[in-house]
């Protein structure tokens, strides 16, 4: 991508996570983004078919930035693991405002939406259904850990990261292995 082009998306993105950050999504114009980013309103309409196409794929770059970056532990290659999901965790801890903006801002479920479709992809492909799992329903459980999972991290967020990204996670992998529905053992996480 040409250096000026990936600039004046850049200025756009962030000029649209601030005004997210002061105000609901449903509540931004067009043209208070282009004001923010310093840009035109059709510059904005050259990249973008409207503020709804700017918030889709705000979030499927954070969303690929985020799985690049978990998922470059080479043997621990799933979102779910626990090498994984420390990375994750370590991953919005450095990213802490536009993910915190994107959870607080209650006209963005599309954020948490995508997270969870994530951890229900690697929760899929590595779950142990045997011992106490036997006999459940794989869906259902699945279901259970990933809500979970992105329920406490979207609290740790929410509540601005009051521990660690590792406590946490050493905390979500804890309470997963106490109940034998870990994906991989909690040795596994560096």
């Amino acid at each position: 991508m040409d250096r000026r082009i990936g600039k004046t998306r850049e200025a756009i993105f962030e000029a649209f996570i601030s005004l997210m950050a002061e105000k609901n999504f449903e509540q931004i114009t067009v043209n208070e983004i282009a004001a923010r980013a310093n840009v035109s309103r059709g510059t904005i309409y050259l990249h973008y078919v409207d503020k709804y196409d700017l918030l889709d794929q705000c979030i499927e770059t954070q969303m690929e930035q985020l799985c690049e970056s978990c998922l470059a532990g080479g043997e621990d290659a799933h979102i779910a693991s626990g090498g994984a999901l420390l990375r994750t965790a370590e991953y919005l801890e450095r990213h802490a405002w536009v993910f915190t903006t994107l959870l607080n801002n209650k006209g963005v479920p599309a954020f948490r939406t995508r997270l969870h479709a994530i951890l229900l992809q690697g929760l899929s492909e590595q779950i142990d259904m045997s011992g106490l799992n036997r006999g459940m329903n794989k869906e259902m459980l699945i279901q259970f850990l990933a809500s979970a999972v992105v329920g406490v991290m979207e609290w740790w967020i929410t509540h601005s990261m009051p521990y660690p990204a590792n406590e946490m996670i050493e905390d979500i992998l804890a309470l997963m292995e106490r109940n034998q529905m870990a994906p991989r053992p909690l040795d596994t996480v560096q």
